[in-house]
């Protein structure tokens, strides 16, 4: 009998206790979430969620009886405070202590917030990362009601589709100097600015927010001097991964809790998986933020807490819902010197990222196909001729 202690309770902490239990019936677990909810999924959060289309009971990932029927110790509303490594020994703020055979940090990450010197605290703005954020902000979403979204990524963009939606006024405004840039080529950005434009939210990209000031609405002042009144403020300007913990416990982070093949920290009783992670990929240390690998990385780790030796090899893959497109990206683009561009039926299209001759990954804009054939080319180490991807009339198929 082992004692096993996850802190964290999100998908990544979920999944390793579900693990854990199923290959181990009497090791002792217990999973301490911060939050007071049961886990719950998070990418409805921004969709169903908000739009009212989902209750709330339909996010958890087990309804409460789930948890005693399989021994494990739900700890919820209670934040870990300070791992004592000598005495094997997690303890929570409100001094609360659990001992440990192994650990494992499955801490998720936090937005990253506007610094209050520039109205990131001012009532009316918004951070998209648990469902009480969405709980505060949902009131907002009436139609005529005008709002800023801050941050031009994933986050932003999910966020303006769902305002637009709703029949609100949208303007989002990124730094750089186009949309989705620090994770996708140019194409990409081209095929969803069109798509965000054609629905009605005005995208304005290299612009920076200067300072929000509030009276009774909200006005944004922005770096090219111009300035909006809105309703309520949105921002998606990335997350931070949550490592202080491990950081204050003397584990080695970089941007993220160092991990390496097996899941493991510097600490042979410590363990980590999911968003707070930076993991070894291909020959670099990179962090992946993505519903699977926070899935795959702690079923991986649970079958190593218990004595397995078997490295973790991530295979990313990542979706989006924006209006009635769903982006599925396959692979990592880091790297990528030429973009090849494939259309598919109905408007769809899909851009292959080479390095050379070499397959790095897949954004597939409603194109199920073309995704599921790049994954698997992709997973199995091959690439295609970049000639036969670029002809809409070749059989895709015929790649494998």
């Amino acid at each position: 009998m082992q004692k096993l202690v996850i802190a964290g309770g999100g998908q990544a902490g979920f999944a390793l206790a579900a693990k854990a239990r199923s290959l181990c019936p009497d090791s002792e677990i217990t999973l301490i979430c911060e939050e007071p909810d049961l886990p719950y999924q998070r990418p409805p959060l921004s969709k169903k969620y908000l739009r009212n289309e989902m209750a709330r009971e339909q996010l958890y990932l087990r309804p409460e009886g789930y948890y005693a029927d399989q021994g494990i110790t739900l700890i919820r509303g209670h934040s870990a405070r300070k791992i004592d490594r000598d005495a094997k020994r997690l303890l929570l703020l409100d001094n609360q202590a659990f001992a440990y055979d192994q650990l494992a940090l499955t801490t998720g990450a936090r937005p990253r917030r506007l610094p209050p010197a520039v109205g990131g605290d001012l009532p009316g703005v918004y951070y998209l990362r648990n469902v009480q954020d969405v709980d505060r902000m949902a009131p907002e979403f009436r139609a005529g009601r005008r709002v800023l979204v801050i941050g031009g990524g994933y986050i932003g963009l999910e966020a303006a589709a769902v305002a637009a939606n709703s029949d609100l006024s949208v303007t989002l405004v990124e730094m750089a100097p186009r949309i989705l840039q620090r994770v996708a080529a140019p194409e990409t950005s081209d095929f969803f600015r069109t798509l965000h434009r054609t629905r009605g939210v005005d995208i304005r990209e290299g612009i920076g927010l200067d300072r929000l000031e509030r009276d009774k609405t909200i006005t944004a002042r922005f770096s090219d001097g111009t300035a909006q009144e809105v309703d309520f403020v949105i921002v998606g300007i990335g997350i931070e991964p949550n490592d202080a913990l491990a950081r204050d416990a003397g584990l080695p982070c970089d941007g993220g809790i160092v991990v390496d093949k097996y899941g493991r920290t510097s600490d042979r009783n410590i363990w980590a998986a999911g968003d707070c992670t930076r993991l070894p990929y291909r020959e670099n240390m990179i962090r992946l933020e993505s519903v699977q690998n926070a899935i795959d990385q702690a079923e991986a780790v649970a079958a190593n807490m218990l004595g397995q030796e078997t490295d973790y090899v991530p295979n990313p893959w990542f979706w989006s819902d924006q209006f009635d497109v769903k982006l599925q990206i396959a692979g990592l683009n880091t790297g990528y010197d030429r973009v090849v561009v494939r259309q598919a039926a109905r408007g769809g299209q899909s851009n292959w990222y080479f390095q050379g001759e070499r397959l790095l990954a897949v954004d597939a804009m409603n194109d199920p196909r073309g995704y599921m054939i790049g994954k698997r080319l992709i997973e199995a180490g091959r690439s295609p001729e970049q000639a036969q991807v670029s002809d809409p009339d070749a059989d895709l198929k015929a790649l494998l």
